[in-house]
């Protein structure tokens, strides 16, 4: 038998542990989905965009009507007669739409409620400012953020109102005379007081155009701060939620109340 040798131990060297860097912890911003827009306001919203589109359109024919492909005048022709009738129609559903907004600026939750839209606070007329310095100027690239309606878009809409009011008052004035009924009766008081049809009818025509200028603008600003906020504010006027940040809920139900 041979001899065995014994077996020297391996050298080893420690191993070298790379120095461990520190992980950065990401902060996330808690969110909380709010029920902003409740479904009458909804419903409300979208009555009176169709509505005013039918106006628009069919007031537009009534206007200026076409008579290409008749020698009758436009009165005697029955498609005429069906754009009068969609007019008076959507006149109808505008002015109870509207009936019913104002009643529900008293009854509503607090993103409804006419306290929202008058300004009246030294903080609204602040806010008002600053949002036109981010929205209309450009001047500053970003604003505190509101649950509800910034103070430039509820002012926006409060005078709104009023162009919706006139719109209201002229039109069934000028409908007061070839109608019966006692609704378009209740303001004929309007065309002696503004000088006659003539003035009315150009008044009327005038003031419509403001509710497209208004939308492209509402439009615009929607997809623009639906894209840089990305709070849903888009979907909340379909599904009613808004997802809003909970330092943000909290300034504004402090008295702190952003834009």
């Amino acid at each position: 038998m041979g001899i065995v040798e014994p077996v020297q131990p391996i050298q080893t060297r420690p191993a070298v542990v790379p120095p461990v860097r520190p992980v950065k912890t990401i902060q996330t911003i808690p969110y909380r989905r709010v029920y902003v827009w409740e479904l009458p306001i909804r419903i409300f919203h979208w009555v009176n965009a169709a509505s005013i589109l039918l106006l628009f359109l069919t007031g537009l024919l009534i206007g200026a009507p076409l008579t290409l492909w008749m020698s009758s005048e436009p009165y005697q022709q029955h498609w005429f007669g069906w754009v009068r009738f969609i007019h008076f129609a959507a006149g109808y559903i505008f002015l109870f739409n509207i009936l019913f907004r104002l009643y529900w600026s008293f009854v509503g939750n607090e993103y409804s409620r006419w306290s929202a839209y008058v300004p009246y606070r030294v903080d609204q007329f602040k806010g008002l400012w600053e949002t036109l310095l981010v929205d209309i100027t450009s001047i500053r690239e970003k604003g505190p953020i509101a649950v509800g309606h910034n103070y430039l878009a509820a002012f926006t809409y409060f005078v709104l109102l009023f162009v919706c009011l006139f719109q209201i008052f002229t039109g069934f004035a000028l409908y007061a005379s070839m109608s019966e009924s006692w609704i378009p009766q209740l303001f004929s008081w309007v065309v002696p007081l503004m000088g006659g049809d003539a003035t009315v009818r150009q008044w009327h025509h005038i003031v419509s155009w403001a509710f497209p200028i208004f939308t492209l603008i509402h439009v615009y600003l929607c997809f623009y701060h639906d894209y840089v906020e990305g709070r849903g504010t888009l979907s909340s006027i379909v599904g009613g939620w808004k997802f809003e940040r909970d330092d943000e809920i909290k300034a504004e139900h402090t008295g702190g109340r952003s834009v």
